[in-house]
């Protein structure tokens, strides 16, 4: 497979297409981002780079650093993990206070604003030093050690975090938080900054698409069971309410951020990361997902 000659010809054929996309435009640090920016990085599971754009620019992960959040959690804590948040793909709004009331505070899944908080907790709950144990262990499944929280894009999401302010709120009247709110809150803005470029993003994705094991080393980081299951939450709950549209476009497992940023997996062959900061409506990537959909279809590669 030509990955580099369909990468290079669908990011082409893209950019003669209007974005329609918006950037984000609630934190004010994404305000700040040229939206015409667009990298791609895949890299397979036998360490082959294929590349184009801006794939070296780092960006704010946003939400997709949730899913490394949890994977640190979900090794840690093994299926305990279960009974303190769902695997459901919510139907609503990512950051709905109307669902965690109707579900008596347990979030429907850990990559929603709720769920990942609740992980933030957990990990606060059970580390002596939370942020820095979570960068080492993301630092090392890329061997990366240029990566960290961006302080300036924490602070502008702390100074509008007012709607995660009440979710964390509600989740503590239903006993489902266990620590101090500003400490777990703190730690989560943290979380969302974590800034990496499309090269280092699916190079630390990759494990997911070994089955759990470092690509390199062959180490284990998650069991097979944890992976697969990672894997099946990123397919039906990882794009907001566009799960399954991406599902029935793209049919890989991936996760979204509001910083632009796309990751998506094909098992046992690579990891691809794409950063492009306008968003559609969903808060997605718009052309990241473009991107995507065309590119599985000149592969003709999917899990389905």
């Amino acid at each position: 497979m030509n990955y580099q000659t369909i990468i290079e010809e669908v990011s082409k054929e893209i950019k003669l297409t209007k974005d329609e996309g918006v950037v984000a435009s609630y934190i004010d640090e994404l305000k700040k981002i040229n939206p015409e920016k667009f990298g791609v990085h895949l890299v397979t599971t036998n360490n082959a780079h294929f590349f184009y754009g801006d794939s070296n620019e780092k960006f704010s992960l946003q939400s997709i650093a949730k899913v490394f959040s949890f994977a640190y959690a979900y090794r840690i804590f093994g299926e305990k993990i279960w009974s303190r948040v769902g695997v459901e793909p919510s139907g609503t709004s990512f950051n709905s206070l109307l669902q965690l009331e109707h579900d008596a505070g347990i979030p429907r899944n850990p990559f929603i604003n709720a769920g990942a908080i609740v992980i933030c907790d957990i990990l606060v709950s059970h580390l002596k030093d939370p942020k820095n144990e979570l960068l080492d262990f993301v630092k090392g499944l890329s061997d990366c050690k240029d990566i960290d929280y961006c302080d300036k894009t924490a602070l502008s999401e702390k100074q509008t975090g007012y709607r995660n302010a009440a979710l964390i709120n509600l989740m503590k009247a239903f006993g489902n938080i266990e620590n101090d709110i500003e400490l777990v809150l703190d730690f989560y803005f943290d979380l969302c900054s974590i800034k990496m470029s499309c090269k280092e993003l699916s190079e630390t994705f990759l494990f997911f698409a070994n089955q759990g094991k470092h690509p390199r080393t062959d180490a284990e980081i998650l069991t097979l069971s944890q992976a697969k299951r990672i894997n099946a939450i990123m397919q039906t709950c990882g794009f907001y309410d566009e799960a399954g549209e991406f599902s029935y476009k793209v049919g890989l497992p991936g996760k979204s951020g509001v910083g632009g940023g796309i990751v998506a997996l094909h098992p046992n062959k690579y990891s691809i990361a794409v950063w492009s900061p306008r968003l559609n409506k969903k808060g997605n990537s718009y052309r990241g997902i473009q991107f995507l959909e065309l590119f599985t279809t000149k592969t003709e590669m999917s899990i389905f």
